[in-house]
């Protein structure tokens, strides 16, 4: 087993079924001060997540186990609608606005 930085497509050419993939992109952000989603010189907007529903369905497919994490609103629970969706509780300590911090809800989506 080797780590590589790669592209999240590639993981395409190796999963096999039964194999486990965990995603956790840039969460989609929710609302306006939360879009902070260039971890690099690239982004990850829109197009990207949607590209990433595409990958997750297509492991999905072959019959690998995928999970992924993500924001908890409407635009990643419509990508994700046919899989299962999970919410989960997350603890944020840092933003600008000390009454923002503590917990919020996130998605987890699983293949089965």
């Amino acid at each position: 087993m080797a780590i590589a930085i790669q592209p999240f497509d590639a993981v395409l050419d190796h999963a096999t079924p039964n194999d486990f993939v965990y995603f956790d992109p840039p969460y989609h952000p929710i609302s306006a001060t939360s879009n902070f989603t260039a971890y690099s010189r690239y982004s990850f907007d829109s197009t990207d997540q949607k590209r990433l529903r595409d990958v997750f369905g297509q492991l999905a497919k072959r019959g690998v186990n995928v999970m992924l994490s993500n924001s908890d609103c409407p635009f990643i629970r419509d990508l994700y609608q046919g899989f299962n969706i999970h919410t989960i509780s997350a603890s944020r300590a840092i933003n600008s606005n000390a009454q923002k911090r503590g917990k919020i809800t996130e998605v987890l989506v699983t293949s089965g």
